[in-house]
């Protein structure tokens, strides 16, 4: 498989570089914490004059570190390694297999000529909880599966064929080096089942709950939609699966601290406050997202609405739903206040954005109904309207910005064009 460069999240880890914190490489399993760190990031420090001694490099999941499992034996070792008062660098690969490892690390990061680095997810102890622990201390660099760039970067065919296997299978790496349909359908569906559900069922003993797997699938087929725990709760009870809705929220959480979904809340843009409920999901992987529905439904309109999420997260923005309230007449005349829908509302530093995700605007009318809530948002952040279509950038009468899929995706400062 041709190496893929991942220069976004190397160059966050090079920022973060000596900087007196722990840095903590969190991101759902297998979306290539340990091989940013490993390789990539090993190989900067190499290329910069650091001498291979000088990085300790402790794969804790590997049966040759079995020992360094015991908190005692971990600092013992890595203090014996250190051996003047140069700067040294500390790679923990799997951290939470060593109980205990908390007080170590942060004992260790007293330590002025100490760099260190650590990734963790499993069962017992996902990536999440590993920042936790480092609470003020800890710096955190999230991953996210291969972003459409990164996933072309690597792929045999052209970007239009890329985009096919992109939106059908997602962007978790080892995808690429399943070369059949078969290969890379068999690989997820495993994947899914053996090893994220599975993950979250042992971490809060929820073997034998078959609740969980109904609330993935329900969350997979309604992707993008407005929900909350009750609504639900209530869809359960309409199929005979009497849940509360409370139960259904710590679920939803659990799904959202294995990093296996993601939640947008809605944001009254003109009274600038949060709306409560209800909220959007997403999946991190769309791939995922179908092999949950065994690829039965692959509506690529509401698969790109969630690509284009996740295209905003990687890029470091804050990604809420816009709701933006107007008053118009209805047929009697009579005054009547709406809600519209922005799809995303996208906040990074001083910088917004407002991005519509459109699959096709064939005509006139349909450009209409897909700028109506941008053209009553009355603030100068610029509006974007993204479609599948192969079209050239674009700014229509209301000023504004249409660009095709393919421009927002592969171009990383699209939204400042």
């Amino acid at each position: 498989m041709k190496m893929i460069k991942r220069d976004l999240y190397l160059n966050r880890l090079i920022e973060r570089r000596e900087n007196g914190l722990i840095k903590v490489i969190t991101g759902i399993r297998r979306c290539g914490k340990s091989y940013l760190l490993f390789q990539l990031y090993y190989q900067y420090l190499l290329e910069s004059g650091v001498e291979p001694s000088r990085i300790i490099r402790i794969p804790l999941d590997d049966e040759d570190y079995e020992e360094l499992r015991d908190s005692k034996q971990l600092s013992k070792y890595i203090k014996k390694s250190i051996t003047d008062d140069d700067m040294w660098y500390v790679f923990l690969d799997e951290v939470q297999m060593c109980k205990g490892f908390e007080s170590v690390l942060n004992g260790l990061n007293r330590k002025d000529n100490l760099d260190i680095y650590v990734t963790g997810s499993n069962s017992k102890f996902l990536s999440s909880d590993v920042l936790t622990e480092f609470r003020g201390r800890g710096d955190e660099v999230r991953v996210y599966p291969l972003s459409f760039s990164e996933y072309v970067s690597a792929y045999p065919g052209d970007k239009y064929d890329a985009w096919n296997d992109y939106y059908t299978y997602g962007g978790l790496p080892l995808i690429l080096s399943r070369k059949t349909d078969e290969l890379k359908s068999r690989y997820l569906i495993d994947l899914c089942r053996e090893l994220y559900l599975k993950d979250i069922e042992e971490r809060h003993r929820l073997r034998g709950d078959h609740v969980i797997d109904a609330l993935v699938n329900v969350l997979a087929s309604a992707v993008g939609s407005l929900t909350n725990p009750t609504k639900l709760a209530n869809t359960f009870g309409s199929n005979g699966i009497r849940v509360s809705d409370k139960t259904i929220g710590v679920y939803i959480e659990y799904l959202l601290d294995a990093f296996f979904i993601s939640k947008a809340e809605r944001y009254d843009i003109k009274g600038k406050k949060y709306i409560a409920s209800p909220f959007k999901y997403y999946f991190t992987d769309v791939g995922l997202r179908n092999a949950r529905l065994n690829f039965r439904q692959q509506e690529e309109n509401h698969i790109m609405e969630n690509i284009i999420y996740n295209e905003l997260l990687i890029r470091g923005f804050n990604v809420d739903v816009g709701v933006v309230e107007h008053a118009e007449r209805d047929e009697n005349g009579k005054t009547v206040r709406k809600r519209l829908e922005v799809d995303f509302v996208c906040n990074r530093g001083n910088q917004r954005y407002y991005i519509q995700s459109a699959f096709a605007i064939p005509d006139s009318e349909k450009m209409r109904q897909e700028q109506k809530s941008l053209v009553h948002i009355g603030d100068s952040f610029k509006k974007i309207i993204v479609v599948k279509d192969r079209i050239k950038l674009w700014r229509n009468e209301e000023g504004i910005v249409v660009m095709g899929i393919m421009d927002f995706l592969l171009n990383p400062n699209s939204l400042e064009w």
